[in-house]
């Protein structure tokens, strides 16, 4: 490999950065730019200790696009496998629970956070068709956390007590 085929991976963005505060507008342009966006996107995500989601806007870029991979997960679950998600809306959730979150954006702490137990999103795909899938348990969890990005939102916003806010070991 010569220089100029080395990929550069972007920088994760970490809180108090203001871009992280910011609502992103809608994906419109679809395909294979698109496509190799989320590639990059997911490599990211791969790239950091125990990703299993990620959000745009946390390297920087101000678009409604998460990637999500529940399947290798310290915490095994029921998951819809490799998710690549463009414009996510959430349409209808059943239930709350209580779980531990953490965030490639906020690396040093930990929080009790409550989210819906289950959920039903719809979403675009690549080439812009729209598409929708039931989630539960620690998946639904994942992508909550990712949408909460796409709005300027981070899981330490969510944290009911500051009792419940723990620095990672």
């Amino acid at each position: 490999m010569n220089m100029s085929d080395e990929v550069i991976m972007p920088d994760i963005l970490k809180h108090p950065d203001e871009r992280l505060r910011q609502v992103c507008p809608d994906v419109t342009d679809f395909g294979s730019d698109l496509e190799a966006c989320f590639a990059q996107l997911d490599a990211v995500m791969r790239a950091g200790p125990g990703g299993v989601g990620i959000a745009a806007p946390q390297i920087g870029w101000q678009q409604r696009m998460i990637v999500i991979d529940c399947r290798e997960s310290l915490r095994p679950c029921k998951n819809n496998g490799l998710l690549w998600m463009s414009n996510p809306v959430i349409e209808s959730v059943e239930g709350k629970a209580l779980g531990r979150e953490g965030c490639l954006s906020v690396p040093d702490w930990v929080a009790m956070v409550e989210r819906a137990r289950s959920l039903q999103v719809s979403y675009d795909d690549v080439h812009g068709d729209r598409l929708s899938l039931e989630s539960t348990g620690f998946e639904a969890r994942v992508i909550q956390h990712e949408l909460d990005h796409l709005d300027g939102i981070l899981f330490i916003d969510r944290v009911v007590s500051a009792r419940d806010l723990v620095r990672r070991m």
